[in-house]
């Protein structure tokens, strides 16, 4: 159920980070719409980074490098 959440919210990341390039392309700065897909981007981010170390934390998650 984490690992799936994880994806989910890499791929909204990805389509935020889509979305900008095309407000940024098609609007050419005259509107704030980029900077909600900036926002919302860095938003997603910050939610995946703290599902990473709350699996983490909690043993859901394990990394198993030999290094």
């Amino acid at each position: 159920m984490l690992k799936a959440a994880i994806v989910l919210l890499l791929l909204a990341t990805l389509v935020s980070l889509f979305s900008g390039l095309f407000f940024l392309v098609k609007d050419e700065g005259r509107t704030s719409r980029v900077v909600n897909a900036l926002t919302v981007r860095v938003s997603l981010a910050v939610l995946t980074v703290a599902l990473i170390a709350w699996g983490f934390y909690t043993g859901q998650l394990a990394s198993h490098v030999t290094w």
